[in-house]
């Protein structure tokens, strides 16, 4: 197979020629790294086994975008072929990789930086490796099949980086010059802060978000930086198989239920997540939202999901002001709603470009103007 064509067009889109990122891009096999894949057909998870299409598998690991790896607990090298998974999130991917790239322009990365990246295929790894020397990188994940498997690929193409087993969010196995998370954290874990050598810098993206921070180490053990300007998004840490379940008693609550509270919304049903400045500024006030939706031709329903029991709904067509019922301790279309005033008032939401100061044990200051934030 001629990956190697594949892999020069890969590169020339996703970054400049005079980019150093732009060699690892065209000589990196992603494809060893994606063999099988989940794809989604809007339904279902339906597993792709590339060897069995090699054209297609060509152009879906040289295409500019995620392959989903891993569903629930269930990893496309173990299912059988035609295998299907009716539900279940994503647990592991191969990102897509001028979003890899981003994330370790942003470190800042310089020739003889040692640097720790998080593992999934062992993709992100190889261009770390490729750009730096293998000796320099140090990859971990949680899932210790995820790592045996991009060990041994990684092993395959002549690269041999320092890897482990780790938590994310606990103890880490050495110092470093850059920490690069490409999954998404609640908030700063102090272990990184503990590993980073002084002048470090991490980046990560926030939970529940589509921020990038980006913070370097201070003199006092904590990190100052900002939130990039550029969304982004990754999955969230996990401790174990699979994610713990969602908020599906609530939704019960919710689906159909009269709220406590029966308003005309003043905005129309908006999916929060598809606004990434909106989702992201929500988190930040009211954080652990979980959303859902429902579309029916021109009718939309979305659903604000809080574990404290807190839920609301709004049903709508099209532009129309919603219906929306709320329900439990808080106002969650109330605050999505305050959020959206500003939006329309200040023609723009601070949280992109807000300065972020991580104190010694983690917590997340955020602060653009009047605005301020805190992640604990």
């Amino acid at each position: 197979m001629d990956w190697e064509t594949h892999a020069a067009r890969l590169a020339a889109a996703a970054v400049r020629p005079e980019s150093r990122w732009r060699q690892p891009l065209a000589t990196v096999p992603r494809h060893y790294f994606v063999p099988r894949w989940w794809a989604n057909d809007g339904e279902r998870w339906v597993l792709q086994d590339g060897p069995r299409e090699p054209e297609a598998w060509m152009r879906a690991a040289y295409s500019d975008r995620t392959l989903v790896t891993r569903v629930g607990p269930l990893h496309a090298d173990d299912a059988e072929l035609g295998a299907e998974v009716a539900t279940g999130r994503p647990t592991s991917s191969s990102t897509l990789p001028s979003l890899v790239v981003t994330m370790y322009r942003h470190a800042m990365i310089g020739d003889d930086s040692d640097v720790l990246v998080t593992t999934g295929t062992g993709y992100g790894t190889a261009l770390a490796c490729q750009r730096l020397g293998d000796e320099r990188v140090t990859s971990i994940d949680v899932d210790a099949a995820l790592v045996d498997k991009a060990r041994a690929r990684l092993y395959e193409i002549g690269l041999r980086p320092r890897t482990a087993v780790r938590d994310i969010t606990g103890p880490l196995p050495g110092t470093y010059d850059r920490i690069v998370s490409t999954v998404s954290v609640r908030g700063v874990p102090a272990t990184w802060l503990t590993a980073l050598k002084p002048g470090g810098r991490l980046v990560t993206t926030i939970a529940g978000t589509g921020l990038i921070v980006t913070a370097d180490k201070a003199k006092d053990g904590g990190a100052v930086g900002r939130v990039e300007p550029d969304p982004a998004g990754f999955m969230e840490t996990r401790q174990g198989d699979d994610y713990p379940p969602g908020l599906d008693a609530v939704y019960e609550q919710a689906r159909e239920a009269e709220g406590d509270e029966v308003t005309t919304g003043r905005y129309p049903a908006l999916y929060v997540p598809d606004a990434w400045d909106v989702w992201s500024t929500l988190e930040l006030t009211v954080p652990g939202i979980e959303h859902r939706r429902r579309d029916d031709g021109k009718r939309r329903t979305v659903w604000l999901l809080h574990a404290d029991g807190s839920w609301a709904r709004a049903e709508g067509y099209w532009t129309d002001p919603p219906t929306v019922h709320q329900s439990g301790p808080r106002r969650l279309w109330d605050e999505l709603e305050r959020i959206r005033h500003f939006l329309n008032h200040e023609g723009t939401l601070p949280v992109y470009g807000a300065r972020v100061r991580v104190d010694p044990d983690g917590t997340c200051h955020f602060r653009r103007g009047a605005w301020s934030a805190t992640i604990e």
